[in-house]
């Protein structure tokens, strides 16, 4: 399957219409992200049923600016519109396959009880 490029006016769509979307947030001037990208493209060609998205954040500045991305590539991944994963840095193939595959493992109903806990923890109570 080839990549989605996402932009500020489908990325909603995009995210909230699939369930699982890994985003990889690239700029064409960055070389760690040109030689992530055949790694992205070869290893969504073994997952279709996922969705493989891009976003230039030259050209996608807003978006980039939302997730408050500060160094790429950036990894994205949402599981029915969770991000459960982000993480800087060009990935070799086999850690992307093994970050895949312990997001495909987590249970969701967990994960969303987990994010609703935080949101209603008060701030200033670390320990």
């Amino acid at each position: 399957m080839s990549t989605v490029e996402l932009t500020k006016e489908n990325f909603d769509q995009v995210v909230s219409d699939n369930d699982f979307v890994l985003i990889d947030f690239w700029a064409s001037w960055c070389g760690p992200c040109r030689q992530f990208a055949p790694v992205y493209d070869s290893v969504s060609e073994r997952h279709p049923d996922l969705v493989f998205a891009k976003v230039d954040t030259e050209a996608q500045q807003e978006l980039a600016a939302a997730f408050e991305i500060r160094s790429i590539p950036t990894l994205m991944i949402v599981r029915d519109n969770v991000a459960v994963f982000s993480q800087p840095g060009a990935l070799p193939e086999t850690a992307l396959e093994d970050v895949i595959g312990q997001a495909r493992k987590l249970d969701m109903d967990e994960v969303r009880k987990s994010v609703q806990e935080q949101q209603k923890a008060p701030e200033g109570n670390q320990p």
